[in-house]
Parts: structure tokens; C-alpha cells; sequence
């Protein structure tokens, strides 16, 4: 189970990964750096960091299912 605490849910829209608002600056529906199909990779094991490009911060991705990433921060 993934802890909430750490959890950023995100969205599939038309071939690419959104999130509904950033953690770090609050801008809505950011456009991540991931594509669909790097998500197996990151549910097999492999981190991946993530830089959000409204305002350049950056958390690392451990895991994911089908709703949430899970990070190595606690996210807003």
C-alpha cells in the first residue's frame, strides 16, 4: 500500500502523464516528464527523477500503480 503522505496522483491525457496541481509551486495540470511507458519500469524497481518544468523542482519517483507515484518526499 502506498502511503498518502508520499503519493502525487496523475492523470493519462492523450499519450502523456499529468498531475492535477504541482507540489511545489501549485500550478495546475503540469505536463510531466514521463511517458506511459516508463511507468513498468518504475512499478519493476527503477527510479526515475522527475523535474517539473513550471518550476524546476524535483522529487525522485520509487514506484506507482495506476492512480498515484509514489516519492521519497512528502508531497503537498
Amino acid at each position: 500500500m502506498i502511503p498518502f503522505e508520499k503519493a502525487l496522483p496523475y492523470d493519462h491525457l492523450m499519450g502523456d502523464l499529468t498531475v492535477p496541481q504541482c507540489p511545489f509551486c501549485g500550478a495546475e495540470n503540469v505536463l510531466l516528464p514521463i511517458k506511459p511507458s516508463e511507468l513498468e519500469d518504475i512499478h519493476t524497481g527503477r527510479k526515475r527523477l522527475t523535474v517539473f518544468p513550471c518550476c524546476h523542482g524535483r522529487l525522485t519517483v520509487l514506484d506507482c500503480d495506476d492512480d498515484y507515484l509514489m516519492t521519497d518526499t512528502v508531497v503537498k
